[in-house]
């Protein structure tokens, strides 16, 4: 069988599945994990093959998705072994470069790179994607297509892939939304009005921007009045440091994925 398979069964192949069943994806999908649990629960909620044993599943590859933590893919690809037929393979580990990937592979392995946003399960993800040079145009075609089916698919150079990692993540948003809404709540609104003040805040702007023609500049001018109540938060936000924390929140995010790119 040819089939799409996915070594690892945590929280992004979760997400990526249900995207792809949402989008009517009829490839076979098979999973690999070393937890029976896991496999359990993906097989029952997604109708997907499954298989415990990591160089069968390899076997039956003609798309493979590498989806562990970075600091399981040395190992996870030393147990796999030498591959004896050409594969297409592509890694989700963050910070994890290509040459890296290469190494510990034999030359029938060929290399790409994607970041898909958890996201991606509700079919309105966003993908980065990089390849390595001996990957084909097919190969290349088709790792887009994949991950086009569970939204938008960037393609970027791999020495700008930790940046956009840092920046693309849902975090951002919802970490935002949870202390907007928090906030608000000391203020003394209930939960629920909280979070739907909170959430237009934060989404329904944003829509309205990428779905219109109006600059960000415009819209924020607009919806900030020289002295008025929205203006005078923005700007007492900006005083207590919000650019500043937000440049090292990434900065950080930054050294973190360097460590990943470690030996």
């Amino acid at each position: 069988m040819s089939a799409t398979v996915l070594l690892g069964g945590g929280r992004i192949t979760g997400a990526l599945v249900a995207g792809l069943r949402l989008a009517g994806y009829d490839k076979p999908i098979v999973v690999h994990d070393r937890h029976a649990g896991k496999l359990r629960q993906l097989k029952k909620r997604y109708a997907i093959g499954t298989e415990p044993d990591l160089h069968r599943a390899v076997a039956q590859a003609n798309l493979l998705v590498v989806a562990v933590r970075p600091d399981s893919v040395r190992s996870l690809l030393r147990s796999m072994g030498p591959v004896d037929r050409p594969v297409t393979a592509v890694s989700l580990a963050a910070g994890v470069p290509l040459a890296k990937l290469r190494a510990e592979t034999g030359s029938k392995v060929r290399w790409a790179r994607a970041m898909p946003s958890p996201v991606c399960r509700s079919g309105l993800g966003l993908t980065a994607v990089t390849f390595e040079r001996g990957l084909g145009p097919v190969a290349r075609r088709t790792i887009k297509q994949f991950f086009g089916k569970v939204g938008a698919v960037v393609e970027i150079p791999e020495s700008r892939f930790d940046a956009f990692t840092v920046t693309y993540s849902s975090s951002h948003g919802l970490h935002a939304l949870a202390a907007l809404a928090h906030a608000s709540q000391k203020l003394g609104l209930d939960r629920k009005t909280a979070f739907a003040a909170a959430a237009h805040a934060l989404a329904d702007g944003i829509v309205a921007w990428r779905e219109g023609n109006a600059s960000l500049d415009h819209l924020l001018r607009e919806a900030a009045t020289p002295g008025g109540i929205a203006a005078t938060v923005m700007s007492s936000m900006d005083a207590a440091g919000y650019g500043l924390a937000v440049h090292q929140a990434l900065r950080a995010g930054m050294r973190r994925a360097r460590k990943n790119a470690k030996p």
